[in-house]
């Protein structure tokens, strides 16, 4: 997607602190932290959503959630939020499949 943000940053296009990387997903600090920890992990292809991702490449989600588990490890936690958004109604702004991995202070149930 020529205009996907995410697409840019895992080409190499626009810079991103990259914590973490596979063959299928690329990890890197979200610019609007919401806790101590917070990482973003998105697969290399692109798809939209979670939904999109799951369905089309279910081998890609589980490598993603198994990122999102090395990146919580790698950062010195064992206890993290995972957050996959899905549609602008829910507060997704870039519509390229990714979860943020949030750590590092205490959340509330339910979030938001």
């Amino acid at each position: 997607m020529d205009d996907c943000l995410f697409c840019k940053i895992v080409a190499g296009e626009v810079p991103a602190e990259v914590v973490h990387s596979t063959e299928r997903t690329v990890a890197f600090r979200d610019i609007n932290a919401q806790a101590p920890t917070h990482v973003l992990v998105v697969p290399r292809d692109h798809y939209p959503d979670a939904a999109a991702l799951a369905a089309g490449d279910p081998a890609a989600t589980a490598e993603v959630l198994l990122t999102a588990a090395a990146v919580a490890t790698a950062e010195g936690h064992d206890d993290y939020r995972l957050v996959f958004n899905t549609g602008a109604g829910v507060g997704q702004s870039v519509f390229h499949a990714h979860v943020h991995v949030l750590a590092g202070r205490s959340m509330t149930w339910p979030p938001g």
